[in-house]
């Protein structure tokens, strides 16, 4: 069923939605933040060094349950945090290196969905005279790119790789698990234009599109779950 709308996207959202969006919104910022914080000005930094972006673009959607994990099983990971306890992280629940993995891939996706959102939105870009249609190609293309990027700084220094097989490999552990991630993510865009806001439609300019974003990203970590776990035993994604 769609909420109640009107010609104002300022009208149409009502008072509990904007409330709860401002809350969840200014929640992750606060969060990511303080992960940046942490990692970077209390040089508690990841021996694999992409996880310290990683872990701050997932509080950006998971907010408070992302500092949980960072603090649970990001953190121990640090020297720093090994020369303070005098011992190693002990080894993490069977589904955490999984999670782990599908935080990487939703990091990247993320950050080019909210790239490509905002493009999309200020250059008024519509194919097929669908702005929906031109979000998923916008999101999907970024998100496929920053995800093989953020891969390969992942598994070639791990697998001591040149740049072109290290790109190779990097495609073959993120592409199924990105598209995984975006299936799930643009099943929720869907309902958003379609169902929750028909018309007018929220835009990116606007606080509870972001909050409606944020279950949408968390729908696509669920969705691209499985996929990782299938990846990692097949040993073509590594463990994080």
């Amino acid at each position: 069923m769609a909420l109640p709308v009107s010609g104002d996207p300022e009208d149409m959202v009502p008072t509990w939605l904007l409330f709860l969006s401002w809350i969840a919104i200014a929640a992750a910022v606060l969060c990511a933040a303080w992960l940046v914080f942490d990692i970077y000005g209390r040089d508690y930094r990841p021996p694999m060094a992409i996880m310290g972006v990683v872990w701050p673009v997932t509080a950006l959607y998971f907010g408070p349950i992302a500092i949980w994990a960072y603090l649970r099983w990001g953190r121990p990971k640090s020297d720093r945090w090994q020369r303070e306890h005098g011992r190693e992280p002990a080894d993490p629940p069977c589904w955490v290196p999984a999670a782990l993995g599908t935080s990487h891939c939703g990091a990247g996706c993320t950050l080019g969905d909210i790239i490509a959102e905002f493009g999309v939105f200020l250059l008024g870009v519509k194919l097929a005279g669908s702005t929906l249609l031109a979000e998923y190609v916008g999101d999907f293309v970024l998100a496929l790119l920053l995800g093989v990027v953020f891969q390969y700084l992942a598994i070639a220094p791990m697998r001591g790789l040149g740049f072109r097989e290290g790109i190779v490999q990097a495609a073959k552990a993120d592409v199924l698990s990105l598209t995984s991630f975006e299936i799930g993510l643009f099943g929720w865009m869907a309902l958003m234009s379609f169902v929750f806001f028909p018309e007018p439609h929220l835009h990116p300019d606007h606080v509870t599109y972001w909050f409606l974003m944020q279950i949408g990203m968390v729908i696509g970590f669920l969705t691209s779950y499985p996929v990782n776990v299938w990846l990692i035993r097949k040993g073509i994604k590594e463990r994080m």
